[in-house]
């Protein structure tokens, strides 16, 4: 079950691919940000859901919204995968699984991040949400839909 629109975002300092690390708080302070949750890098789910949020990532940065994928796998994992994919965002490594936990994307028996997307608006109040675990391009159409209101 997913934040519920209107809560406010929980706040996280992780580990990012190219910038060290990301603080929602901190370094994004007053700007709106897509977060999408995937189970894992590599899979075939996540990968097509990766290349959907590259393939669309223009549309993303014309509304300077920043783009960041989250999972349990660690850092040498993400950047491995983003240069497969020439993925153009961050990924942020949420290796103990506290960050997925918070935003309720954790799967809990398994402790394996579910597929969850996040628009949260300047304030990091959940604007919109959608939740899919078998809807990989699904994610990114949601989230442009939203952003066209």
């Amino acid at each position: 079950m997913a934040l519920p629109v209107g809560t406010q975002a929980p706040d996280f300092t992780l580990a990012a691919t190219s910038l060290g690390s990301i603080s929602l708080s901190k370094d994004l302070a007053g700007k709106s940000v897509i977060l999408y949750f995937y189970p894992k890098d590599f899979t075939p789910g996540c990968t097509t859901e990766a290349c959907e949020f590259r393939d669309q990532f223009a549309a993303f940065r014309e509304l300077d919204i920043p783009v960041f994928g989250i999972s349990r796998d660690s850092l040498a994992t993400h950047e491995k995968f983003k240069k497969t994919h020439r993925l153009p965002f961050e990924l942020l490594a949420d290796e103990s699984g506290k960050v997925c936990k918070t935003y309720d994307a954790l799967i809990p028996l398994i402790k394996m991040p579910t597929r969850v997307t996040y628009l949260l608006d300047s304030k990091h109040k959940v604007a919109a949400v959608f939740d899919g675990f078998f809807e990989n391009k699904a994610h990114v159409t949601a989230m442009l839909k939203q952003l066209e209101k």
